[in-house]
C-alpha cells in the first residue's frame, strides 16, 4: 500500500525541483511527474511488485528507469526517500494537499508561502479567511474566491477515497485474508460493490468455522495501522490509506442475506424490506424469516429476491432510483460487462504526456484482448501536455502506419486526437487532418469559467463541425479536485445524436466523466456513448473496469456503447 505515498512523494519532488530554478531540467521534472501518475495509478501494491521481481520488475513500469526504481526501493526498504527529505529541508510545504487547489500550481504556492507562511491546507484557510491572498501581486479577488470555491469542495468530501485508490485495496487485503486465514466465502460489500466514484470505508465479509483465528490475521495485515474495535464477528481497524475496514465474518446459512443487507444502498434496503413486510416476511443481515420466525432464505442473495417476487438487482443498480419496479416487473436491463468491450478510443503515448510508446500500447492492447484502439494524442494549444502540432502528428501516424503493417492484424490500432475545443467552438488542428484521422476525440481544456450558455454553444459548434466523433469527459470535472464547469447536458446529448458523436464516459480513476446521473438523464436522448480509458501508460488501460462500473450504476446497455461495436461497424458509425 506504498503506491499512495510514494506517488505523492514524486510529485512533490517535481513540484519542489520546479520553484529550484533552472537547476534542474524540465525532462527531470517531468520524469518524476509521469513516475507518480504511474505509481499513483498502480491497481496492484508496488510493495508486492518489488517482492515478486526486485528492481529489473520495477524498471518494467512505464516511466520508470533505473534511478526511480532506486528510490522506490529505498522507500519499500526503509520507508524514507533521501531525495525528499533533502529538498523537504528547503521547502517545508504540503505540495501534495495544496497543488489539489484549483488554481495553485507549484510556483503559486511558493509565492503564498514566501510572502504569507501558507504551508498547508490550514494555513491556506487562515489565509482565505484574512482576505490576504488578493491583495498579492498575480493573485487578486478571483483568485481568491476560486481558491475559497475549491477549499469547501474539499472539506466536503473530506474522508473519501477515490473508488480507483480503494478497490485495489479491497482486492489486495481479500487476496491476503483468502490465502493466510481460514477463510471459505469472501466478498467485497459497501459501496465499493456497488461501484460508487468515492469511498468511505472498505467492507468485507467471509465465512469461517474459526471466527477468532481469522480475527487476529486481520488485525494484523500489512496496511492495518490501528484497530478500532475487535469481536468475534466483526473487527474494525483503521488503514495507512486514511479509512477505516469492516471485516465481518458471517454464517454460511446467512451469507446472501449479509452480501444483500451490506451491498446497500441503504435507500434500496429499505424499499426491499418493505416488499418483505407486505409479503408477510422480516428481512435482515441474517436472512428472510415467515412469520413464524423460521428463515426461509439466507444462503443465496438471488433466492432472496426471487422468493420477494423480484428479478436479481445488480449491485450498480442498488440506488432506489426506479430499480425496485423494474425488479418487480422482472424487467431489468442486461447491463454493458467488460466482454462487450471491444477497443480503447482514447489513450495517449510518449508523444506528448503518455509515459508509454505506441508500441507498447499496442502490446497493452492485445493483452486486452482489443481489437482495436484509437491512440489520441494531445493538440498544440495545451502546452502543458506537450501537445502536437499538425506536423507531429503526421510524423506519428506515419510510424502508426508501419506498427500497423508490422502487426498484421492482430490489432487495428486507429489514428486520432484528443484536439481541443478552443474558446471560440473552434477545433485545436486543421479540417484536413482532423478529416483524416480515424478518430477524433474532442475535449475543452481551457476557459472553463464560462457561462453555461456560452459553454454549451461553445461546445455545440464543435460537435456541429462534423469532424469530431467522441465529445471526451464532457463535464471537466476532477473528483474531490474540481467541479464540472457550466454546461447544459440535456443539449449537449441532443446535438451528440443529432451529430453522431458519442459521449464519452471516462475510466479515468479521477474523472468518471460522464458520472452515472450524468448517464441517467442524458440516455433519453439515445446518444451512443464512448467508455474509455484516456490511457496515459499501458498499466491505465487496466482503467476499463471504472468506466464500465460507471456506465452500469447509470443502467448503460452494450447496444448504447459505441466501443462495444466491432471495427466494421465502429468505422461506419466514425464515418457518417
Amino acid at each position: 500500500m506504498d503506491n499512495k505515498a510514494i506517488s505523492k512523494m514524486f510529485e512533490e519532488i517535481a513540484d519542489m525541483l520546479e520553484i529550484s530554478g533552472d537547476k534542474y531540467s524540465r525532462f527531470e521534472i517531468r520524469a518524476y511527474r509521469a513516475a507518480s501518475l504511474t505509481i499513483g495509478t498502480l491497481q496492484e501494491p508496488i510493495e508486492e511488485i518489488f517482492r515478486k521481481g526486485g528492481m529489473e520488475a520495477l524498471k518494467e513500469l512505464p516511466g520508470i528507469g533505473e534511478g526511480l526504481a532506486k528510490k522506490i526501493a529505498e522507500f519499500i526498504k526503509t520507508g524514507k526517500m533521501s531525495k525528499y527529505a533533502e529538498l523537504k529541508k528547503r521547502y517545508p510545504i504540503d505540495f501534495s494537499s495544496l497543488t489539489t487547489i484549483e488554481g495553485l500550481g507549484p510556483k503559486r504556492i511558493y509565492v503564498l508561502y514566501s510572502r504569507l507562511g501558507v504551508k498547508d491546507i490550514e494555513s491556506l484557510k487562515a489565509a482565505v479567511n484574512s482576505h490576504r491572498i488578493m491583495e498579492l501581486d498575480g493573485f487578486g479577488e478571483k483568485s481568491e474566491k476560486q481558491i475559497a470555491e475549491s477549499l469547501n469542495l474539499m472539506e466536503g468530501n473530506r474522508g473519501r477515497l477515490l473508488l480507483g485508490e480503494a478497490l485495489p485495496v479491497a482486492e489486495s487485503m481479500m487476496k491476503e485474508l483468502l490465502s493466510g486465514a481460514p477463510v471459505g466465502k469472501a466478498f467485497i460489500a459497501g459501496s465499493i460493490s456497488r461501484m460508487r466514484e468515492t469511498v468511505g470505508d472498505i467492507d468485507l465479509l467471509v465465512t469461517s468455522k474459526k471466527p477468532g483465528e481469522v480475527m487476529g490475521f486481520f488485525t494484523k495485515m500489512k496496511g492495518v495501522t490501528r484497530t478500532i474495535v475487535s469481536g468475534p464477528t466483526k473487527t474494525t481497524v483503521w488503514l495507512d490509506i486514511g479509512i477505516s475496514c469492516d471485516l465481518r465474518v458471517i454464517e454460511e446459512g446467512s451469507f446472501g442475506a449479509a452480501q444483500q443487507y451490506f451491498v446497500g444502498s441503504k435507500a434500496h434496503n429499505i424499499a426491499v424490506r418493505k416488499i418483505a413486510i407486505r409479503k408477510g416476511y422480516k428481512l435482515n443481515e441474517y436472512g428472510l424469516f415467515d412469520s413464524s420466525g423460521k428463515q426461509v432464505e439466507g444462503a443465496d442473495e438471488e433466492l432472496i429476491y426471487s422468493r420477494l417476487g423480484m428479478q436479481h438487482v445488480p449491485y450498480e443498480m442498488r440506488e432506489d432510483r426506479g430499480e425496485i419496479e423494474l425488479a418487480q416487473k422482472h424487467k431489468i436491463p442486461k447491463l454493458v460487462e467488460r466482454k462487450n468491450i471491444r477497443g480503447d478510443l482514447h489513450t495517449h503515448t510518449k508523444e506528448t504526456d503518455g509515459t508509454s510508446t505506441i508500441e507498447e500500447m499496442a502490446q497493452a492492447a492485445i493483452a486486452q484482448g482489443y481489437e482495436y484502439f484509437a491512440t489520441t494524442n494531445h493538440t498544440k494549444s495545451l502546452r502543458i501536455a506537450h501537445g502536437m502540432d499538425e506536423s507531429g502528428f503526421r510524423k506519428f501516424f506515419a510510424k502508426v502506419d508501419l506498427l500497423n503493417e508490422k502487426l498484421d492484424g492482430k490489432i487495428r490500432i486507429l489514428k486520432g486526437a484528443e484536439v481541443d475545443i478552443l474558446k471560440d467552438g473552434n477545433l485545436d488542428l486543421g479540417d484536413k487532418l482532423l478529416g483524416e484521422m480515424d478518430c477524433v476525440v474532442a475535449a475543452v481544456h481551457s476557459s472553463t469559467n464560462m457561462s453555461s450558455d456560452e459553454m454549451t454553444k461553445r461546445v455545440e459548434k464543435a460537435l456541429g463541425s462534423g469532424l469530431v466523433n467522441i465529445l471526451a469527459h464532457p463535464t471537466g470535472r476532477l473528483i474531490n479536485e474540481r467541479e464540472a464547469y457550466a454546461i447544459d447536458l440535456d443539449t449537449i446529448a441532443q446535438s451528440a445524436k443529432d451529430n453522431g458523436v458519442a459521449l464519452e464516459i471516462n475510466s479515468f480513476i479521477s474523472r468518471l466523466d460522464l458520472n452515472d446521473t450524468n448517464i441517467l438523464s442524458t440516455s433519453k436522448y439515445n446518444p451512443m456513448y464512448s467508455i474509455d480509458t484516456d490511457a496515459h501508460s499501458t498499466q491505465h488501460l487496466e482503467m476499463m473496469r471504472y468506466g464500465i462500473g460507471t456506465a452500469r450504476r447509470g443502467w448503460l446497455q452494450s447496444k448504447s456503447v459505441l466501443n462495444s461495436l466491432g471495427l466494421k461497424e465502429l468505422m461506419r458509425f466514425m464515418n457518417g
